[in-house]
């Protein structure tokens, strides 16, 4: 499998259920916004932005998986945390229509990496187009 790993640092935010979202969100690279009937968690880009009222967990990195990926494809978050799970690292994923993506603590993320290595599959840098 290829992965992609992101270049910045994204953190995961817990907001009450009933709050608005403050905008600086939407201005991140990369925002996953998933809401249930008891908190609304977020991931984005690294902010110092954060009130007293948001829970905050900061330093992750994001893996990629090189997609689109079609929905017959069975265990791939299976395979890849197997991985992690040896190494004694946690993880945190996001699935998308297209593809997957892991959050790894940046403590954690050459371990992590070497690991993945060594378990056949590549990583890549992301590649930042510049805009026309």
């Amino acid at each position: 499998m290829h992965l992609i790993l992101l270049n910045n640092k994204y953190s995961i935010y817990k907001f009450k259920n009933e709050c608005v979202l403050p905008s600086w969100i939407y201005s991140s690279d990369f925002y996953s916004i998933t809401r249930t009937r008891d908190e609304i968690s977020v991931v984005a880009s690294e902010t110092d932005l954060v009130s007293d009222n948001i829970i905050c967990n900061k330093d992750w990195r994001i893996i990629k998986v090189e997609g689109p990926l079609d929905f017959s494809l069975v265990g791939i978050i299976a395979e890849l945390s197997s991985v992690f799970k040896k190494k004694n690292i946690s993880i945190f994923t996001i699935s998308t229509y297209d593809t997957d993506y892991i959050l790894v603590k940046q403590k954690d993320i050459n371990t992590g990496i070497q690991a993945l290595t060594e378990h056949g599959h590549t990583i890549s840098l992301e590649i930042i187009k510049a805009s026309d």
